[in-house]
């Protein structure tokens, strides 16, 4: 089976089909998810897809784009929400000098604090870095300065160098259905030639970024198999073979989830 190790299925879009979506994933080979937490005030309705369906687990974290949104940026406000089973990860956090929706220096402040908390957890932080490679890496680095932590580059779009800093320093590299666009030349050779299957995981990021041949539609987990072929094909082996590699290596990443979790799906 596969796992979708980003999706947002608090998102509205999902409001009316969710139970639709959730059956749609697990008849497709998809048989966990992880649904990210985005905003601290709507952690409560994260955490709440992920206590209703058993093969759905969650983060805690504030995006980037929220940054400016003043939470405290304190490590302890994330912590807190750890101690529930079904919380296994913090983030999403990060740089997005793309879009700029925050202040750089208030996004900095709060990947700061995500570090800390991941630091002191020891849950897997979830990571968004979009045109931030230079600082995305110095501030990775000046933290793990003050102990170790790991996570996940998600929705992985960057450079080479990038991709290579970031496994260099143990985090593992998420590929989204952008894989499957004809305009990411440069992100499939990243891909085939520089990310280490041990250091693989697929995701959705769903309801955005639908893959080829759904482009233009709202995503879900069932797409995640198109995106995981496609990777597979780049790597140069099996479905099978990438299904099992990726659903391993998240298992070693988020290891507070349960692998009883998956065979139960399987059965």
């Amino acid at each position: 089976m596969l796992v979708d190790s980003h999706c947002h299925l608090d998102f509205p879009d999902f409001a009316e089909d969710l139970d639709g979506v959730v059956s749609r994933a697990g008849a497709a080979g998809v048989g966990l998810m992880l649904t990210i937490g985005t905003k601290l005030h709507a952690f409560p309705t994260v955490r709440g897809v992920a206590e209703r369906f058993p093969n759905i687990y969650c983060s805690v974290g504030v995006h980037p784009h929220e940054a400016e949104n003043d939470w405290g940026y304190a490590a302890e406000t994330l912590i807190a929400e750890t101690h529930h089973p079904k919380v296994v990860a913090i983030g999403e956090t990060g740089l997005d000098y793309f879009y700029d929706h925050s202040p750089r220096e208030l996004q900095q402040k709060s990947f700061r604090a995500h570090c800390d908390a991941a630091r002191r957890t020891g849950l897997p932080m979830v990571i968004h870095t979009r045109d931030a490679d230079d600082d995305t890496i110095s501030l990775l680095e000046s933290e793990l300065a003050h102990g170790p932590f790991t996570g996940v580059i998600h929705c992985f779009t960057g450079t080479r160098r990038l991709a290579e800093a970031c496994l260099a320093m143990g985090f593992y590299i998420s590929i989204s259905g952008i894989i499957t666009f004809k305009s990411a030349a440069d992100l499939k050779q990243t891909v085939a030639e520089a990310v280490p299957l041990e250091k693989l995981l697929v995701e959705t990021d769903s309801p955005y970024l639908a893959p080829i041949p759904h482009r233009g539609k709202r995503n879900e987990p069932a797409f995640t198999r198109k995106t995981a072929e496609c990777v597979a094909g780049l790597k140069g082996v099996s479905i099978d073979a990438l299904a099992e590699a990726t659903t391993a290596n998240f298992f070693t990443l988020f290891n507070k989830v349960p692998r009883a979790a998956l065979l139960e799906q399987a059965a």
